[in-house]
């Protein structure tokens, strides 16, 4: 019992780590660490894209990430805008940039998952959502999200037999 407020601490130290930024997060992630919130053009897409307005963010998350460089959240939202315009290939382009400037990135993870899904690719899909299972310590959204479109996606696979 000695060792429980040491311990106690630690939790409280590593979920306000996670809170305030963590390795990303849903829909485009957690762009505290990049500074990208102060950028009018990376703040104008984001809102676009909270608006269903996917194809008015897209060239002005391609501005902001010629200027910045390496954004994975912006190479989310850019994955994530193309996804939902209708351009899976241009998505998996923007998913992969994020993934090689952070790994570690949930939401790409997420996102990626359900544009191998709008594919076909189900064992794709769920190399993802373990990668995820690995990256999330007891659950997070990310996972619980694209273990549910997985879910879906195979029962839509199972009633159409």
């Amino acid at each position: 019992m000695r060792y429980f407020p040491a311990l106690f601490i630690q939790v409280l130290i590593s979920s306000a780590a996670l809170a305030a930024g963590g390795d990303g997060g849903s829909a485009g992630g957690a762009d505290g660490a990049t500074g990208a919130k102060a950028d009018p053009q990376y703040s104008q897409a984001v809102a676009l894209i909270q608006a269903h307005e996917y194809a008015k963010a897209i060239p002005l998350l391609n501005a902001y990430v010629s200027r910045a460089g390496n954004d994975a959240d912006a190479y989310n939202y850019l994955g994530y805008a193309s996804r939902k315009s209708g351009d899976v290939q241009s998505a998996f382009t923007y998913y992969n940039k994020a993934l090689a400037i952070n790994p570690k990135h949930r939401g790409v993870h997420e996102y990626i998952g359900e544009a191998y899904l709008m594919t076909g690719n189900l064992p794709k899909a769920e190399e993802h959502l373990k990668v995820l299972d690995g990256l999330c310590r007891f659950s997070c959204e990310e996972y619980r999200d694209l273990k549910a479109s997985i879910a879906s996606y195979k029962s839509k696979q199972t009633a159409a037999k």
